[in-house]
């Protein structure tokens, strides 16, 4: 019979029950890193184009005000249709950060990682107990269910993240081993009693 971890009825589960539950879970924790990181990435390339869109009006304010200086000491008619010009891509600019408050999505996106990273957390520490056979079969399942429910809860308000973000969160995870540290990395964070390495 088929084991309700929802409503704990009581039971063993084989082995290859077990193997089934924490390979579902390491799935999980898999797909939660790449959210984690994609969510990060994203704020970061929005707020890269926040200041370089702000850069961008900065300059071309200042040189919309300098060729209309020119235009009206020199009655210069280049020089006005310069201005203009330069005033409808600001103009465009404007209209765009306007449209787009890449500073409010940067930041919806900087508070679904930290929620992301809370559940990644969680699902660390359910499969080290599921694996270390630290908590009971029935516990394991309550726990990924709870989850499961509150990472619905986190999607349903998080923005989309896109391409661009998730294919630099593939590198950092996977090239540059964000998440990756070596005993001795470890050691350096740790008191020296704590360490593996002891010296």
């Amino acid at each position: 019979m088929a084991r309700d971890f929802r409503h704990g009825v009581p039971g063993q589960l084989t082995r290859r029950q077990m193997e089934i539950l924490i390979s579902q879970l390491r799935e999980c924790y898999g797909r939660v890193v790449y959210a984690h990181k994609a969510h990060e990435k994203c704020c970061d390339i929005f707020l890269c184009r926040l200041n370089r869109l702000k850069v961008w009006q900065i300059v071309l304010s200042a040189a919309t005000t300098g060729t209309l200086l020119g235009a009206l000491l020199e009655h210069g008619k280049i020089a006005s249709i310069v201005a203009a010009g330069i005033s409808a891509v600001l103009l465009a600019i404007n209209a765009y950060m306007k449209n787009y408050d890449l500073g409010s999505l940067a930041q919806k996106h900087a508070d679904t990682a930290t929620s992301l990273w809370d559940i990644r957390e969680c699902y660390l520490s359910l499969l080290t107990d599921a694996q270390a056979n630290a908590i009971s079969e029935g516990e394991v399942g309550k726990r990924r269910d709870k989850l499961q429910a509150r990472l619905a809860a986190i999607y349903k308000g998080a923005p989309r993240t896109i391409g661009k973000a998730y294919t630099s969160a593939q590198k950092a995870l996977q090239v540059n081993e964000d998440l990756t540290f070596s005993d001795e990395e470890i050691d350096k964070f740790l008191p020296a009693p704590l360490r593996k390495g002891k010296s």
